[in-house]
């Protein structure tokens, strides 16, 4: 069955090799549209960087929107310091001629969410919560409509990757995770328990490139341009690839595996701001309301990637 679905995004080398692992992959997912969003780069670059994988794809009909160009209450906090100065470091990519559309991320998230039947669209945000957060708040008519939330974000036994206790993506606009958290629709989270075991090895990289083709090249350009922050900051072999779990979970969801529980977003704390408490052992009576996950079969997951990479 094909899922439709919205990616929301803030391109990160990371996102792109997730858009275009969707966007190669028209079987399983039905990509309605792509929204962009403040987040590891400031949004004109986010913008600009979705238009940039989707025509790496050679997909220049999918429809691309702009968001929400801050937090909901917050200052901007960005990750040039990983992701280089335009968020797309690595390759020299042209720059897009496809046009953004008319019209706010957030409206179009609204607007697709009323028209499609209920429980068909699949929001996937791999950046800040901020656009779909701000989308509820306008209309909170469309939260029971949803179908699930794949995220990115968040971490419990990995922590915190931009503070000691808090997932980027999460700390960047806590507020916006609280929101979607407590919406009551279905939530699938891939924190940094999987995406840390999703880690690019030489092997992997090398598979992208020998696809010898403008999509192969870029990706190993991208996997070798921020995976060395990763792997001195964590000493690991690899980088981890963080954002493809998520579209990788629509296509082959026997990947992962993970738990049923409850998850709040700490908003308050300076100590811990964004962090996702997830209740693992279930020592609380909170109800549960996200999907967990904690592990990945690392090598199907590269397999997949490098196989959906190879059409385009």
């Amino acid at each position: 069955m094909t899922r439709k679905i919205i990616i929301d995004t803030d391109p990160g080398q990371d996102d792109a090799v997730a858009i275009l692992l969707a966007l190669a992959s028209p079987e399983e997912v039905d990509v309605l549209g792509i929204t962009a969003v403040a987040g590891n780069v400031p949004l004109e670059l986010t913008a600009k960087n979705v238009r940039i994988v989707c025509e790496l794809a050679g997909k220049r009909d999918v429809k691309v929107f702009a968001g929400c160009d801050r937090p909901l209450g917050r200052d901007l906090v960005t990750a040039e310091y990983i992701h280089g100065k335009t968020g797309l470091d690595g390759p020299v990519l042209p720059d897009p001629t496809m046009t953004l559309q008319d019209g706010h991320a957030v409206d179009f998230i609204i607007e697709t969410l009323r028209t499609e039947p209920e429980g068909s669209v699949t929001l996937c945000p791999l950046g800040p919560l901020t656009n779909i957060a701000t989308a509820f708040q306008k209309a909170p008519d469309i939260m029971p409509r949803v179908a699930e939330i794949v995220l990115m974000g968040g971490a419990y036994f990995e922590v915190g990757n931009v503070t000691p206790a808090a997932e980027f993506n999460i700390y960047v606009d806590p507020e916006a995770a609280e929101i979607v958290f407590k919406s009551g629709a279905p939530i699938t989270v891939m924190p940094l328990d999987v995406t840390h075991k999703a880690l690019t090895t030489r092997a992997r990289i090398e598979a992208f490139r020998d696809l010898d083709t403008d999509v192969g090249r870029a990706v190993a350009e991208w996997t070798d341009f921020f995976e060395r922050f990763d792997m001195e900051k964590y000493g690991s072999e690899g980088g981890p690839l963080h954002d493809p779990c998520v579209i990788a979970y629509l296509i082959k969801p026997t990947l992962f595996s993970g738990r049923h529980v409850n998850v709040e977003i700490e908003t308050a704390s300076e100590l811990t701001r964004g962090m996702t408490v997830a209740d693992w052992w279930g020592v609380t009576d909170r109800p549960k309301n996200a999907m967990f996950m904690g592990d990945v079969d690392a090598d199907g997951f590269f397999d997949l990637l490098t196989g959906r990479l190879a059409r385009l």
